[in-house]
């Protein structure tokens, strides 16, 4: 067999904000993929391009070996979801590279699934549309069997300069099939390094779901689509007493879109924890009204969790309805006070720029981060996504730019009730105002039970000496964008 080097098109060094925080996290779909690939007896490597410099890094590799270069993008994290240009570029300079060295190229990954006419332009010679590990495997064995690609579900190549677009491969549904990803591919020691150096723990990443049944129309699921496929507790109890034992983490970010949506499994999976003796705190991803399920929110903090991001979106009921978020505004703080009082703390995904967002959308929204006061916010502005019903509503717009560069890019790229400078500075004011709000109440709490006064919380209190003041410049440079960008 053809030996299978596989790599990804996320460079943290071109990712300017990601650099800057320090949260890498290994390429987890390739992971997968290789995995499978070597249970069915190929020989399999990786070039992990997660801190390199540039694509030019992969020549000596590609020199090294021969045979088949896989681009396979981590479609477990969401800034690979984001399509990025510098990303999208770094992926075509690879291209290039492999087929100067006289590789067959294949690419999996968001972007390449929405724009694979694009990728095949580049040189590649075979796209994965959509869930990639079969469709890999079956694309290998016919290539060594010299069969006919076109018989493969979840393709798009060229034949005679005329592209083809195969049918859909339905998503796997028992993922236990799929075996633990291949760890042993990964130097963990720079991820390790980057995560005690800035944050002093190490956090690693773990997929326990593939999908997302939920319609809110500003998400595009290219990879694992609108079904929710769970892996059982045990198969992930499994994984993490595995890597306890090869990288002894501190903390796990699970990366599913929404976790333990599947009714019981939070409760078996926290059980399970206590029962092997696991000892670690954890992150998520979860919906503001499956928080508020019996026993979902008691069950997380039963199994350690620290933190939940939650899609809070909006606090105007008019956006999250534009959305079709399928939650309400109520939920938000319901669900926000539940966690604070479990020990739990909330985090807001925080979404600006929807289409016919008024000013006092935008109210609702800082008054609902500064009633509530979550750990932590994450901020972004509208952003379309192919596949979408609201990249349709607005794609006659994106005639100049349609992505962005990076993760902290920001450009609202079609016509609302602001031009993007006045988004821009809403971010500065926002992040401002939030942080005041930090330290302030902070200090409440310091008054209160002064003897948990330490130097984090000092820290805290002290940072409103600057984002005070700052809070309030950045309002004022708000107040006068609003007035001169409204249409």
């Amino acid at each position: 067999m053809v030996p299978v080097l596989f790599t990804h098109s996320y460079f943290l060094k071109l990712d300017p904000k990601q650099w800057k925080n320090a949260q890498p996290y290994p390429p987890l779909a390739p992971l997968f993929a290789a995995s499978l690939l070597r249970q069915h007896g190929y020989e399999v490597s990786l070039f992990d391009t997660t801190f390199v410099d540039s694509a030019n890094e992969i020549k000596p590799v590609l020199k090294e070996k021969n045979g088949t270069l896989v681009i396979y993008d981590d479609g477990f994290n969401y800034l690979t979801k984001m399509c990025l240009t510098n990303m999208r570029n770094a992926a075509f300079e690879m291209i290039s590279l492999a087929k100067e060295n006289n590789y067959t190229v294949i690419v999996s990954s968001s972007d390449s699934t929405d724009h694979y006419e694009e990728y095949l332009a580049k040189g590649a010679d075979f796209i994965i549309i959509g869930e990639g590990e079969i469709t890999l495997l079956s694309l290998l064995e016919t290539l060594n069997n010299k069969g006919d690609a076109e018989l493969i579900n979840g393709l798009a190549f060229k034949r005679n300069s005329a592209v083809i677009k195969t049918g859909a491969r339905p998503v796997l549904r028992n993922l236990d099939e799929l075996p633990l990803p291949a760890w042993d591919l990964i130097n963990i020691e720079p991820y390790k390094k980057a995560w005690l150096g800035k944050h002093a723990y190490f956090s690693i990443n773990i997929a326990t779901t593939r999908g997302c049944p939920f319609k809110c129309n500003w998400c595009a699921k290219p990879i694992y689509g609108n079904r929710y496929n769970s892996r059982s507790p045990k198969l992930v109890i499994e994984e993490l007493l595995l890597l306890k034992q090869l990288f002894d983490f501190d903390h796990v970010w699970f990366c599913d879109d929404i976790f333990g949506l599947k009714p019981g499994w939070v409760n078996e999976f926290a059980t399970l924890v206590q029962e092997n003796g696991l000892n670690f705190k954890f992150k998520i991803q979860s919906r503001v009204d499956l928080l508020l399920q019996e026993k979902y929110a008691e069950s997380l903090a039963k199994a350690g969790c620290q933190s939940v991001w939650m899609g809070a979106e909006s606090g105007s009921q008019n956006i999250l309805d534009a959305m079709d978020k399928g939650t309400r505004v109520e939920q938000i703080y319901e669900a926000t006070h539940l966690l604070k009082k479990l020990g739990i703390n909330p985090c807001f995904f925080i979404q600006f720029g929807y289409l016919d967002e008024t000013i006092n959308d935008i109210r609702l929204t800082i008054k609902m981060i500064n009633d509530l006061v979550p750990a932590e916010i994450g901020i972004s502005v509208s952003y379309p996504l192919p596949g979408t019903l609201f990249y349709e509503k607005v794609k006659q717009d994106l005639q100049l730019k349609a992505n962005w560069s990076h993760s902290n890019d920001l450009d609202l790229m079609f016509r609302n009730t602001y031009q993007p400078k006045f988004y821009k500075q809403l971010h500065r004011y926002v992040h401002s105002s939030f942080h005041k709000k930090l330290a302030v109440e902070c200090l409440k709490q310091l008054l209160i039970r002064p003897w948990q006064l330490n130097a984090s919380k000092i820290r805290r209190v002290l940072s409103g000496l600057y984002y005070g003041p700052s809070s309030a410049m950045q309002k004022l440079k708000l107040n006068a964008l609003s007035n001169e960008y409204s249409w």
